[in-house]
């Protein structure tokens, strides 16, 4: 019985309710009048229930996908502005002993060569992130209690925290890491984590055990249940995603918007972020196996419905996908990108040659540099932030959303874009990069409605300049 306030994964998650609201869907995708009023319900921007998300997914008529992404582009720019927030995932270890039949790290592989990296090691891979001007990192690592235990992975986010190099500096850790217990996720608290990420890959059950043979992570109501579990050990920005392509995407996406409403109902607040990785090619791993991959324009039209049904949760594309992928659904919602990653174990100290057996998690689409990716993102007219100053001011959670919800982003969270990109300008872009960051500044300064605190943020610019660092409001 499907019951959104539930603690148990297939009450919140009901496979019943999904399979009626496709239903439904399917029946009213031609309804005019029906999608005429969800829409002027979206436009309210408080958001969209998994069934009304679920028709507008299911419409196929031209002229109303367009009004879906033009409100999908006018949602993201009231709350979230023109900023993009810039990450790189950091792989610790690929060690796991699952038998996830996507992934390369599962344990039957015998031909990937499986690394885990020392403190000392660490420290060379945050230094060089440092040194392009990466300011915060996802960190990543398989699941191998003997290998990757709790307490590896917190000694990781202390080194992490303590490396400073010239003026770079780590100000936020995200964890990527298999579910745990309450009393691990409130030592990941304690340890400053900033969001916890745990993708649920699937949330139709039986694929999902047949997709996880082995392991641990075969049990779909633990992992399911993993950030209830997370909330109760204090952490209260928590991030969701499903790997697209692993089964049908309309019943993906239900689970994911049901997944938000559990969050919402049970804890008072949704996710902080929501990612939208696909399947991609990998060692071992051919993703033409699986038969359930999207189309650009599918995916496209994903990422502008998850914007109008949830506005307040920011959006994440990884470089999985192309520079003309990411170009295409970045003005449709999303708010983060990552930036010259690498998803091979030591692979920014140390990348991985052609002819070396690959420790790789999978092929990445977008292999640009992160100043090419910043200068991008100016000529685009986006915001490139490197900003953290709402985790490390205590803005999580309930606290976050209604700075979001208040409208308050560009009194907020605008100026602190421009002071860190001001911030990367000064330390590590290229001269051209540099003369396009400057002219986007000033003419940003502008956007900012109170003259208090663009008078403030215009000082702060200059004490940059002058090369004082790390200023937030």
């Amino acid at each position: 019985m499907y019951n959104p306030k539930s603690l148990k994964a297939e009450e919140f998650i009901s496979d019943e309710e999904i399979r009626e609201t496709l239903a439904y869907a399917d029946a009213n995708k031609d309804n005019v009048e029906l999608i005429d009023q969800i829409l002027a319900k979206a436009k309210e921007c408080k958001g969209l229930t998994h069934r009304e998300a679920s028709v507008l997914l299911a419409c196929e008529m031209p002229d109303k996908i367009q009004e879906m992404y033009e409100l999908a582009a006018e949602i993201k720019k009231e709350f979230y502005g023109n900023r993009i927030v810039l990450f790189a995932p950091l792989y610790l270890s690929n060690y796991c002993i699952n038998g996830c039949v996507y992934c390369p790290y599962h344990k039957k592989n015998t031909h990937i060569a499986r690394k885990k990296l020392t403190q000392e090691e660490i420290v060379k891979e945050v230094t060089a992130l440092q040194d392009m001007g990466h300011k915060r990192l996802a960190i990543e690592a398989g699941e191998d209690p003997e290998n990757n235990p709790i307490e590896y992975i917190l000694e990781s986010i202390k080194t992490i925290y303590s490396i400073k190099h010239k003026n770079g500096a780590i100000r936020r850790v995200n964890v990527n890491i298999a579910a745990t217990t309450v009393e691990n996720y409130r030592k990941l608290k304690e340890a400053g984590i900033g969001t916890y990420i745990l993708f649920q890959e699937t949330y139709h059950k039986k694929s999902y055990e047949e997709l996880h043979p082995k392991g641990p992570k075969h049990n779909y109501a633990y992992h399911t249940e993993a950030m209830d579990r997370a909330m109760e050990g204090g952490i209260d920005d928590v991030g969701l995603g499903v790997l697209f392509g692993l089964e049908l995407y309309r019943y993906e996406f239900a689970g994911l918007l049901m997944h938000a409403e559990h969050l919402e109902a049970v804890h008072g607040v949704g996710p902080h972020t929501i990612s939208v990785p696909r399947i991609k090619h990998a060692d071992d791993i051919d993703p033409t196996v699986f038969d359930n991959s999207i189309s650009d324009d599918i995916f496209a039209k994903i990422c502008a419905l998850i914007r109008i049904a949830v506005p307040y949760t920011g959006m994440i594309i990884s470089t999985r996908e192309s520079q003309a992928v990411r170009e295409k659904v970045l003005p449709l919602g999303v708010s983060q990108i990552s930036g010259a990653s690498k998803t091979s174990v030591g692979g920014y100290d140390t990348p991985e040659t052609e002819d070396e057996v690959t420790s790789a998690q999978f092929d990445v689409s977008d292999q640009r540099t992160l100043d090419e990716i910043v200068q991008w993102l100016m000529e685009m007219g986006d915001i490139p932030s490197f900003c953290t100053a709402c985790y490390r001011a205590g803005r999580t959670g309930d606290r976050f959303m209604s700075l979001c919800k208040s409208k308050q982003i560009l009194n907020c969270c605008h100026p602190n874009a421009l002071m860190t990109l001001m911030e990367y300008l000064q330390d590590y872009a290229s001269p051209k990069t540099k003369e396009i960051g400057m002219k986007l500044i000033e003419k940003e300064l502008d956007n900012i409605p109170s003259e208090k605190v663009r008078r403030i943020a215009e000082e702060h610019l200059r004490d940059i300049e002058n090369g004082q660092r790390d200023f937030r409001f």
